[in-house]
């Protein structure tokens, strides 16, 4: 009996994703995606857990966009909860694209202090665009407790997502610059300093708050 080309055509697509060649498990997930079909959605989500190179993982999040949220939040909520690291950040970075906040109570403390610096960047940036309205001064104190965390990519991380909930940080920002821990404060100051002059470089800003660490505030005695 004769497969249908259809159902041949899903298979290819399918079959494509396990290859050895990222060319050809890009095609795949190009494929799943301009022609989407709830039954690669299982597939898609695996693959982002172990898929190795960036462009593909990339497009694996674009066809999972272009499947129905009401099937695909779920499955990708359920790999928050997997011990592989690439499984809740892939997830986690998927859920932020898009944007169904159907999944906002699955961003966990957990998630947002995650031992795994690629893990905790992807639930931040998640995290401030599922946030409910009103919940965004709670959500800016767990991130204010990241503060100093990891080298520059991680640290401009959290101040890219603190900024995005705008003044509720200010308060929680002026605490943390009281902090005994200098990596803290100078990280506090510098968020502040994005969030007042968005276009000022994180560097800029880092350099500026440890003068500001050191000498205080422009203006303020000694």
């Amino acid at each position: 009996m004769t497969m249908p080309e259809e159902d041949t055509n899903t298979m290819r697509a399918l079959q494509g994703l396990e290859n050895g060649s990222s060319s050809v498990r890009l095609q795949a997930v190009l494929a799943a995606g301009t022609t989407p079909d709830p039954r690669f959605i299982d597939r898609l989500v695996e693959r982002c857990a172990i898929e190795p190179d960036f462009y593909v993982r990339d497009m694996l999040t674009w066809a999972l966009t272009r499947h129905s949220s009401s099937i695909t939040v779920p499955k990708l909520v359920d790999e928050l909860r997997s011990e592989r690291a690439q499984a809740r950040s892939q997830a986690l970075h998927t859920l932020s694209k898009i944007g169904d906040r159907r999944a906002w109570p699955a961003i966990t403390r957990g998630l947002l202090t995650d031992g795994d610096d690629e893990v905790a960047r992807s639930a931040w940036r998640a995290a401030v665009v599922l946030v409910p309205e009103g919940e965004e001064s709670e959500l800016a104190g767990v991130l204010a407790t990241q503060l100093g965390r990891g080298e520059r990519e991680t640290r401009l991380s959290l101040s890219r997502a603190l900024v995005a909930l705008g003044e509720v940080i200010m308060p929680i920002l002026r605490v943390a610059t009281t902090d005994p821990d200098p990596r803290v404060r100078q990280h506090a100051i510098a968020t502040e300093r994005l969030l007042r002059d968005p276009d000022a470089g994180f560097e800029f800003a880092i350099e500026e708050a440890k003068r500001v660490a050191v000498l205080g505030a422009p203006g303020q005695e000694g």
